[in-house]
């Protein structure tokens, strides 16, 4: 068997950027997992997690935006295939441990590409909204850890993040 070697899907033999042509690849069902972390106050969580951010629902935005990231990536990252996506889901869960609100973001579809920058993109997108949304209050918020924690189907198989 041949060993294989990595190389930039998105570069052609010239160094010009390009986009992948998928045509010739199989419809398979595929997933992605992505997270991040908004770090903040104790005060500032507590602020969302009562509901009392002078904007609204912090948490209810964010999961809408984040939901909408994922469904747009393609007009947002270069290159990206638009994606008829199957699934989007985004849980935000506060954790006083933190202090700060965990992000997560899980994509599906089925088609001949996978759905990593969809869920990273949802993943960004929600933690930059509940940023937006209490910036008023704690300016000094960070957005932390964004990256792919799962990736499933396709001819590179599964990948799951070492912790």
């Amino acid at each position: 068997m041949a060993k294989r070697t990595k190389q930039l899907t998105h570069i052609d033999a010239k160094g010009e950027a390009r986009m992948v042509d998928v045509s010739a690849k199989a419809d398979t069902e595929r997933l992605a997992v992505a997270e991040g972390q908004v770090i903040m106050t104790r005060k500032t969580l507590d602020l969302i997690a009562k509901g009392n951010a002078a904007k609204g629902d912090v948490l209810g935005t964010a999961r809408i935006a984040g939901i909408m990231a994922a469904k747009r990536t393609s007009e947002l990252i270069p290159l990206c295939h638009p994606l008829a996506l199957s699934k989007v889901t985004l849980d935000i869960t506060p954790d006083a441990k933190l202090p700060g609100c965990r992000v997560r973001a899980t994509v599906k579809v089925k088609g001949p590409t996978g759905v990593e920058m969809e869920a990273l993109t949802a993943v960004s997108v929600a933690c930059l909204t509940i940023y937006d949304m209490v910036k008023a209050v704690e300016r000094g918020i960070q957005i932390e850890g964004i990256r792919l924690v799962e990736k499933k189907g396709g001819k590179s198989g599964h990948y799951l993040a070492e912790y």
